[in-house]
This record gives structure tokens, C-alpha cells and sequence, in this order.
């Protein structure tokens, strides 16, 4: 029965979900000097790489979340904190998140997990790591659960996976997203895909966009319907958000791996945690805090303290490779 025990507890105003979710990219200010590797797809197209290295035999490659990027501060943070107990780091940007749009028309979706193990193939051959881990936030960690569960010939090299403030049942989560409460977050995400698509059917003029519809758009689906489901070949939004889930695939998952989700994440619906999945798995671990918001797990306004989303990640892959405490 792998379901850890509640150890976050933040000072007053942290235990606000949306305070604890806004502070983290609003506030925090981490930086960090990476080393980028351009890396040509089997499609023709690219993937960039963003490297922090210190020497390691392990290796964490870390996929943002939706929107996201190498420059986001969780992804700064967790890549700072592992360098400095030891492990090195590699941020995988999506396709069209590294600050230059992609080659082709297709960028991301919440299930194309074929870009990671492209990726995770890669890191195999062409570097020399005893131990990889992948740890992914948000629509990063829906990836990472796939593909842990959705592959069967999965690298000796990959240990395990860890994922953070994760929508694994992407029907339920989307419709937690809609509601009033999330407004303003969904509100910035159609904002800057709108820009995306917009740039798209620029590059692609046979594209066909409704750009009227598109500014129009006040949903995913309504994104979704326009560029998710015919560029990808899927059948409708439902579709999609069934296929893309990670969810389904969680009992399939071989390495030892940890979900981070914390019950006040007004993104997550009831079905995003997946209780029944950890009790009856032994490889499978989840960490539910009654506090941390959506990738936010603050724990107070000084830097020095709010490093326990970091510690866990660390924690967990020391365990997994076998380092001791």
C-alpha cells in the first residue's frame, strides 16, 4: 500500500491553493545557466534540450508542463536543488516551448509521449549514465506516467519516474479547469495557444484556422476542435482526452514511481487521484498534501524553506537508485 504520509505544512498564507499556485511563477526568482543541444527528430523537426551538468553517473530529465518551458521556475528549482546534491539534469522542451517555434505543424499534446522516448533513446545512446529518472510536472507528468506504462521496451537506464500536480484523467480535469474558481488560469493558457496557433497558420497557410472561432475560443475544446483533434488524427475532443490520459495506464507502470498531488489543487478533479491505483500496486507511490496548490508547494516567503517539493523529488530518486540516506 505505497500512499506516503502527509509531511507539507505551510505558514498561513501558503495554505491558500491559489496563493500557493501564483506565488511560485510570480515571485520566485531562481535563475540558472544551462547548455542547450538541439536535437533533429525522426520527423525532420527538433527538440531542444536544455543540460545542467556536475558529473554524475544519474541523470534527471525533467518535461515542463503545459505552456511551460526550461525557464520555468520549477524547473530552475528542481534542476538547481539536484545539481547541488549530485545529480545532473536535462529539461526537455516541447515542441515550440524553447523560445523558437518548431519546424512543423505538429507541436505537443498531453499524451505524445513518442517525443520522449525519442528523447529518452537519445540520452541512452549518446551519453553514458547508469541511472536516468524522469520527472515531469503537470501536463509533464501525464507524459511521464504514459510512457513509464504505455511502453513495453523501456531502457535498462530508466529507474523510475516522478510526477507532480498531475490531470491524470484528462475528461474530469479539463471540466475542473472551466469552472469559475480557474478563471484567470485558463483564461492565460488560451492566451498565449491562441498566439501559437495564430503563428501556425502564418508559417502554414493551408492550415485551415477559423480565426474568428479562434478568438472566440473560451475552452480547450474549443482549441482542441480547431487544432488537437485534426492535426493529430483524433476523433473529437472526448477522444482525445481519453487516449492522452495517463491514467489508464498507471497499473502498467514497472519502475518504482511517485505522484505528487496535492488535495487542494483546483486543477485536479476527484478522479485525478488515483487511490486504488497505489494500494494495489507496490511500485506505485502517492504523496497527496492537503496543501501545495498546482505546482506550487511553498512552504513560507523565505527561499531557505521552500524546498520541499525539491526534497521529495531528491529523496525518491536517491531511494530508487539506491543511495543511502
Amino acid at each position: 500500500m505505497p500512499i506516503i504520509s502527509d509531511t507539507f505544512t505551510p505558514t498561513l498564507p501558503f495554505k491558500s491553493a491559489h496563493f500557493n499556485t501564483v506565488y511560485r511563477p510570480l515571485f520566485m526568482k531562481d535563475t540558472i545557466t544551462y547548455q542547450r543541444k538541439r536535437i533533429t527528430t525522426w520527423d525532420a523537426d527538433f527538440i531542444d534540450l536544455d543540460f545542467s551538468i556536475v558529473g554524475s553517473k544519474t541523470l534527471v530529465l525533467l518535461i515542463h508542463g503545459l505552456e511551460g518551458s526550461a525557464q520555468s521556475n520549477y524547473m530552475i528549482t528542481a534542476s538547481n536543488h539536484l545539481n547541488s546534491i549530485g545529480f545532473d539534469t536535462v529539461c526537455m522542451n516541447l515542441r515550440g516551448c524553447s523560445g523558437e517555434d518548431n519546424l512543423l505543424l505538429e507541436t505537443y499534446h498531453s499524451g505524445k509521449t513518442d517525443d520522449v522516448d525519442f528523447i529518452i533513446k537519445h540520452l541512452k545512446n549518446n551519453y553514458n549514465y547508469k541511472n536516468i529518472v524522469i520527472t515531469g510536472f503537470s501536463l509533464g507528468g501525464n507524459l511521464t506516467l504514459k510512457y513509464l506504462g504505455e511502453y513495453r521496451n523501456i531502457p535498462s537506464e530508466v529507474k523510475g519516474g516522478i510526477a507532480v500536480s498531475v490531470p491524470v484523467d484528462l475528461t474530469s480535469s479539463q471540466a475542473e479547469l472551466h469552472k469559475l474558481k480557474n478563471k484567470i488560469y485558463l483564461n492565460e493558457f488560451l492566451r498565449t495557444m491562441k498566439l501559437k496557433l495564430l503563428e501556425k497558420s502564418e508559417k502554414f497557410p493551408d492550415y485551415p484556422l477559423d480565426k474568428k472561432l479562434l478568438f472566440k475560443a473560451s475552452k480547450f475544446r474549443h482549441l482542441e476542435e480547431q487544432y488537437t483533434v485534426p492535426v493529430f488524427g483524433f476523433e473529437s475532443s472526448e477522444d482525445y482526452w481519453q487516449k492522452a490520459s495517463s491514467k489508464p495506464f498507471i497499473p502498467e507502470i514497472k519502475v518504482p514511481t511517485l505522484l505528487i498531488n496535492a488535495l487542494d489543487d483546483s486543477f485536479l478533479s476527484k478522479e485525478c487521484y488515483p487511490i486504488k491505483e497505489a494500494k494495489n500496486m507496490h511500485n506505485f507511490y502517492l504523496l497527496t498534501p492537503n496543501y501545495g496548490g498546482h505546482v506550487g508547494f511553498i512552504s513560507s516567503f523565505s527561499n531557505t524553506e521552500n524546498r520541499w517539493l525539491e526534497q521529495q523529488i531528491a529523496q525518491f530518486i536517491k531511494e530508487i537508485i539506491g543511495i543511502a540516506n
